[in-house]
């Protein structure tokens, strides 16, 4: 696509070469003319006018309009009155083609996981409150700021995860992150410069983002398995790791809560260990019918990490997050978000703030928990319809669900199959450390499906789900 300029000419940079023995005029031609033949300039592309690039390479008028009418003659640009002087059509070598890709169905239902309804983006109050956020902030904002982020965002959410989340949470331990992946890789370089060399990671859970953020920071990832009650401490403790990544708030991504007595457990082991606890606090906004679980990081600041972010709440593209930081540990965490990137952008950071304080951060996540729960009804609703016969965890909260496959279905198949028919289904394989295709389970995710889709999918799939359609009776 040509760039498009209003008013004000276009720059282009051409160098010539008063000393050497090519006339200037012809050296302007052959640049221009070898930026179109290069692809520099695209078909119609505007050049600066006549004018201007006189003015700017210290050249007669004349001898540019020279240059462009030569240009013109030999089919490379085209003039129109009163309009720019611009690259003709066919002057260019055609691209090379692309490379066919591979045609995509588009799907009655996809239930990819960890994915937010995206065209629930609060679109007009994000506007208002970049609007409002600079339209109020002093200039001295826009410089190299606390690498830690802004105080104003750091204060409103430290209030917000107080009263929210019952968290410890203290502005001055707080680093502004470019969300999840940054905050856990700033963490586990500050763990290992603390003597950490091997971080545990729950199983089923997220081996690969995990192990991949792992390895980066330098150190060693290990899975811990995941019960009813929550992560096993029993076996963390036999792994010899001096880190653990948890989401004791609802589990990715079976959705167990972290038992009270694990949860004793966990912190009590931190401390005789002298170890971290780093807690992903992903979709606790996102509750249906039971009680709030506070955040782990509340019952011990000096050993627990916690990471949150406005993905799964606003959306991923925002890519804002931040850190509850232990005190001893908090300086090298923003040492090392000053070496990244300096600090993230300030006016989304701004911006955010207003939407909190002004109550419209709440106002949205009401709405979409209403969304979400009338999305989990209408999947269970389906399941009932079309394969009653499977049974479905993890709904109490966030918008993903596992469905247990019975009798002897084949994860593989059931996957294939469904695309096939234009549903797209997730096993758990793909959250298991060892990519175990059994017991067979799926991850239905719900939060980017719409009700007419969640039943049209089921429908399309619900003997897969039960194993009629595979051969498996």
């Amino acid at each position: 696509m040509p760039l498009e300029w209003s008013g004000l000419s276009p720059d282009l940079l051409l160098v010539l070469d008063r000393e050497g023995g090519e006339p200037l005029r012809s050296q302007l031609e052959r640049q221009i003319r070898d930026a179109i033949r290069s692809g520099r300039l695209q078909v119609d592309e505007r050049l600066p006018s006549s004018r201007e690039l006189a003015r700017r390479l210290g050249l007669s008028r004349g001898l540019v309009q020279d240059a462009y009418a030569q240009l013109q003659a030999e089919g490379y640009l085209v003039t129109r009155v009163g309009s720019a002087t611009r690259v003709a059509a066919g002057a260019c070598a055609p691209p090379a083609p692309a490379r066919p890709s591979p045609e995509r169905s588009r799907l009655v239902a996809d239930f990819r996981w960890g994915v937010p309804e995206l065209s629930g983006f609060p679109l007009s109050d994000w506007l208002w409150a970049m609007r409002d956020a600079g339209r109020t902030m002093p200039v001295a904002a826009l410089g190299y700021g606390d690498p830690r982020g802004s105080a104003v965002l750091r204060e409103v959410l430290a209030g917000y995860l107080r009263r929210v989340r019952a968290a410890s949470a203290d502005p001055e331990r707080m680093v502004i992150c470019s969300g999840y992946a940054q905050g856990l890789g700033l963490a586990l370089r500050a763990l290992a410069q603390y003597g950490v060399g091997t971080v545990a990671y729950e199983d089923p859970g997220s081996p690969a983002a995990t192990s991949s953020v792992v390895s980066w920071a330098g150190l060693e990832a290990v899975p811990v398995p995941v019960d009813e009650h929550g992560l096993d401490v029993t076996a963390l403790e036999a792994t010899g790791a001096r880190a653990v990544v948890v989401t004791p708030a609802h589990q990715w991504p079976t959705g167990v809560v972290l038992a009270p007595e694990r949860r004793r457990a966990l912190i009590a082991w931190a401390r005789r260990r002298d170890a971290f606890v780093i807690e992903d606090d992903y979709d606790a906004e996102f509750r249906y019918d039971r009680e709030p679980v506070g955040a782990l990081q509340g019952l011990a600041t000096d050993r627990v990490i916690a990471i949150g972010t406005v993905s799964k709440s606003l959306a991923p593209g925002l890519r804002i997050g931040w850190l509850l930081c232990p005190a001893g540990i908090v300086e090298r965490i923003t040492e090392h978000k000053y070496l990244n990137d300096r600090g993230s952008p300030v006016l989304d950071q701004l911006a955010l703030a207003r939407m909190v304080e002004s109550g419209r951060f709440d106002r949205h996540l009401r709405r979409m928990r209403t969304l979400y729960e009338a999305r989990r009804s209408a999947l269970v609703r389906a399941l009932d319809s079309y394969a009653p016969d499977v049974k479905v965890t993890g709904l109490a909260a966030g918008f993903h669900a596992v469905a247990h496959l019975g009798g002897q279905t084949d994860e593989g198949a059931v996957v294939a199959a469904a695309r096939a028919r234009s549903v797209g289904l997730y096993g758990m394989s793909g959250c298991r450390a060892d990519r175990a295709a059994e017991p067979v389970q799926l991850v239905l995710g719900f939060g980017n499906v719409g009700e007419r889709a969640i039943a049209e999918g089921i429908a399309a799939v619900g003997d897969l789900l039960s194993g009629c359609s595979l051969g498996h009776g």
